[in-house]
């Protein structure tokens, strides 16, 4: 039984995940590893951690795949976006790994927008502090010294890639995430590179997606597998993401929900947009993916789970209201998000005019502000706990709506959307979805969707399928929600509020920073 192993470097963790020549998913394994403040504003993290991450957990999964050693046709990669990684001569790293997540670079924004007011349309990268470009121009004023070291400026696939094939090569979907990338020259970007102060000798080749690389003696004896075995670069994991849960087809778009989300759809070339809400990063080199993430998506029910709705007494252990000796003896049970989404279902669409706006995270798409603000509107006597976990819950999907929007009106009408990530698997969020964006709702049954396309790539590139679009018939769906017309009514009454109020309060963002900074 022939085998690939797609590899998925998340900010969390890395997965690897075994699937035969037909998809199916054999194996999986994960390995965890911090992700680091040292101080305010900064994610950081160890990027031999990662590769250390990465060489586990494919040896693990190659253990626990029933096939000899020959039948391993491949590896192949789906990363994270917008890491930036700086090494010195020797290809050591000269500071920490910077994730998207770190924001230290916000005040540099303002500058860059002034000074090149093209660059967004140059590499449909919005200008905010996850893009590589906005934080190497503020190690230039923090830490020129720093930088007068640097050798060369990499992201973590190229470091895992390097460290398992000695070879210095970015392929062109994440070479499009960098902010460095001239879309329609597919080329570096050379008012990007003036910006962050790097030249072109500091940058990886750029390959196409379905590039090979081979497997170096020392990392293969690691993980068990023939020297040589080939190592395809893949994608990004958002663009892969897409691929995974067949959301490739025109019409079709994809919306992650999971600690954060996206909102995506496959294009035939680079585009941009006036408002510089979205991003456009290469699949392939004929397809492009198009989209907006946001920070804020399961980890608002996160927060309120641990500090609007800490802990919650089941209601057959209800007190009558002032007994305050029966209070003190109900030893409370701490909430859980099966908790939460049952007080949630007790309360009608719309949150009886009770409007949550999310960016407890500052905001990417559709704001890109790292300066926004959560805030709830209309709240009044009449609403409680449920009000709130509700009111949570549609205000992600009124936020990922303005996305999904923004997307429509610069891609075209989108009629179907496949919904991934751990949230979509929840029943409310699946027909609160459903009713806020008007439109069918399908649920692969494939969880590992970023890791499952970048076996796809792989397995076009090594000829086993024909096509990336052969997946869209081995993707099986395990749900269908559809919108209910009364919601949807309702949703549309709310989602003009919604942006109006949002239109308002962006204004005021800077002026509390200013307040407290």
């Amino acid at each position: 039984m022939k085998y690939i192993i797609g590899i998925d470097i998340g900010t969390s963790s890395t997965k690897a995940v075994a699937f035969d020549t037909q998809g199916r998913q054999l194996a999986r394994s994960a390995k965890g590893y911090p992700l680091n403040a040292p101080v305010s504003g900064a994610a950081e993290q160890d990027a031999d951690q990662i590769v250390q991450a990465a060489t586990q957990t494919v040896a693990e999964v190659v253990a626990s795949v029933d096939a000899g050693p020959d039948q391993l046709i491949g590896l192949s990669f789906s990363a994270a976006m917008h890491t930036l990684l700086l090494l010195d001569d020797n290809n050591q790293p000269l500071m920490p790994l910077l994730t998207w997540a770190d924001n230290r670079s916000d005040r540099m924004v303002p500058s860059i927008r002034a000074q090149d007011p093209d660059l967004y349309a140059r590499t449909s990268l919005p200008i905010h502090p996850m893009s590589p470009v906005v934080k190497l121009a503020w190690l230039a004023q923090e830490k020129p010294e720093l930088l007068e070291r640097v050798a060369r400026v990499v992201s973590i696939k190229e470091y895992v890639l390097h460290r398992w094939c000695d070879e210095w090569v970015v392929d062109l979907s994440i070479a499009s995430t960098t902010g460095f990338l001239n879309l329609e020259k597919q080329a570096w970007d050379e008012g990007a590179l003036q910006i962050a102060q790097i030249q072109p000798s500091q940058l990886s080749k750029i390959v196409p997606t379905t590039h090979q690389l081979s497997l170096q003696a020392d990392y293969a004896q690691q993980m068990d597998i023939a020297q040589g075995t080939p190592v395809i670069v893949g994608a990004s994991d958002g663009v892969l993401a897409n691929l995974g849960v067949g959301a490739i087809a025109k019409g079709t778009a994809a919306i992650t929900l999971g600690t954060s989300g996206a909102v995506r759809q496959v294009v035939e070339k680079p585009t941009t947009e006036s408002k510089a809400q979205l991003f456009c990063y290469a699949l392939t080199g004929s397809r492009w993916v198009m989209g907006g993430a946001v920070n804020n998506g399961g980890f608002t029910l996160q927060w309120t789970r641990d500090s609007l709705v800490p802990y919650s007494v089941p209601p057959d252990e209800a007190c009558e209201l002032g007994d305050e000796t029966c209070l003190m003896s109900v030893e409370p049970s701490y909430s859980t998000y099966e908790r939460l989404t049952e007080m949630a279902k007790t309360i009608a669409p719309g949150s009886e005019g009770l409007i949550f706006h999310p960016h407890l995270l500052g905001e990417r798409a559709p704001l890109w502000n790292a300066q926004a603000r959560a805030n709830f509107f209309g709240l009044g006597r009449n609403h409680g706990q449920a009000h709130l976990v509700r009111a949570v819950m549609e205000g992600v999907l009124y936020n990922m709506y303005s996305v999904f929007s923004a997307l429509e009106l610069a891609g075209g009408k989108i009629e179907t959307l496949r919904a991934s990530g751990g949230f979509a698997l929840s029943d409310l969020w699946q027909q609160i979805l459903a009713d806020v964006f008007d439109r069918q709702i399908l649920v692969p049954k494939v969880i590992e969707s970023s890791a499952f396309g970048a076996a796809v790539v792989a397995l076009v590139a090594l000829g086993e399928w024909s096509q990336l679009e052969d997946v869209e018939e081995r993707v099986a769906i395990a749900h269908v929600r559809n919108p209910i017309s009364e919601n949807v009514k309702q949703y549309q009454k709310i989602l003009p509020i919604y942006s109006d109020l949002l239109a308002d309060l962006k204004h005021h963002y800077e002026h509390l920073y200013q307040a407290f900074n």
